[in-house]
């Protein structure tokens, strides 16, 4: 019998020992409860600015391939400039050494 008494005061001791970790576990969620409550109140005060929508990532997106093409032609346009002159400068070179020999 005393080895049931024994068992049994032993019971005991570890249901207090566990009430006792209990008690701080409940402790802890209540503290852990009361600092998430208090989070929200600390949000930043500085005011974000909304991302871009769809339509204007588009627009942006045409914007830069008109200019992409438009930087394309006109340096197409120089290229042929550029080959015009040198065509120019060769006939009248060749027109200057003409008028030399003929004299």
């Amino acid at each position: 019998m005393s080895d049931a008494l024994e068992k049994a005061e032993a019971a005991v001791a570890k249901a207090e020992s566990n009430t006792d970790a209990l008690a701080v576990a409940m402790a802890a969620l209540e503290l852990a409860k009361a600092a998430q409550a208090q989070q929200p109140a600390s949000t930043c005060q500085h005011q974000h600015k909304p991302g871009r929508s769809t339509g204007e990532w588009l627009g942006i997106g045409c914007a830069v391939c008109v200019g992409g093409i438009g930087l394309a032609l006109g340096f197409i346009a120089v290229a042929i400039a550029a080959c015009c002159a040198t065509g120019c400068f060769v006939i009248l070179r060749s027109i200057w050494r003409d008028y030399l020999n003929s004299k």
